[in-house]
């Protein structure tokens, strides 16, 4: 499928899109507000837009009806870590093909990606044709605490989007150090990849990340 990715944490879509591709699922642009991604989906018509829920200038929600009703051709899948019932509901009414949680694999989001291209739909474990998929779990609080100072400045650079090359720079420190560091933190939440390990602070790191 030829996608297109709509989502503020930049790092995050670059990262999908390596995968994607890698998995033959051409990515034609990134997008980091919703104004953007409606523009790239009516300037390269994909035939998915993947669309995160919340962003600070706008809702994903109205994109995606913008989106539906511009280019029906395009399906639309919110990646989100929102997982309210009446958010789902609004989801399905609109006409979004699917509506998946952010700290998925990537590899589990292909496989979604493959059975919305052929035609079924995605919504967290309860989709056509494809088997449930198990979710990682979230960390708890205490598993949070368990990184350093210095590596919560690091998990959190990584949520708000910023580069290896950008943290390293501003942080003042070598990228090996910097890499050492986020081999650490992805050890400590049993991540697999900077990507789940941003999506799972995401939604916790707040108060969590700025403790201690």
């Amino acid at each position: 499928m030829r996608l297109v990715l709509c989502d503020d944490n930049r790092i995050l879509c670059e990262a999908l899109a390596v995968t994607f591709q890698a998995r033959g699922h051409p990515v034609l642009a990134i997008a980091t507000r919703p104004a953007e991604g409606i523009a790239a989906v009516a300037a390269h018509r994909p035939d998915a837009c993947l669309l995160d829920l919340r962003f600070p200038d706008g809702d994903g929600l109205d994109a995606a009806q913008v989106i539906l009703r511009c280019h029906p051709e395009t399906k639309i899948v919110l990646l989100s870590c929102v997982t309210d019932p009446a958010v789902l509901s609004e989801a399905k009414k609109i006409g979004v093909a699917g509506f998946l949680c952010k700290d998925q694999q990537p590899e589990t989001i292909i496989d979604a990606l493959e059975v919305i291209g052929a035609g079924g739909v995605a919504f967290g474990s309860r989709f056509s044709r494809q088997p449930s998929w198990r979710t990682m779990p979230s960390p708890r609080e205490d598993v949070l605490r368990k990184l350093t100072p210095r590596e919560r400045q690091v998990l959190q650079r990584m949520v708000e989007g910023q580069s290896t090359g950008q943290m390293a720079r501003e942080m003042n420190v070598a990228t090996s150090t910097l890499r050492s560091h986020i081999g650490s933190i992805l050890a400590k939440l049993g991540a697999h990849s900077r990507v789940q390990a941003a999506a799972i602070a995401s939604r916790m790191f707040t108060a969590n990340i700025s403790a201690g």
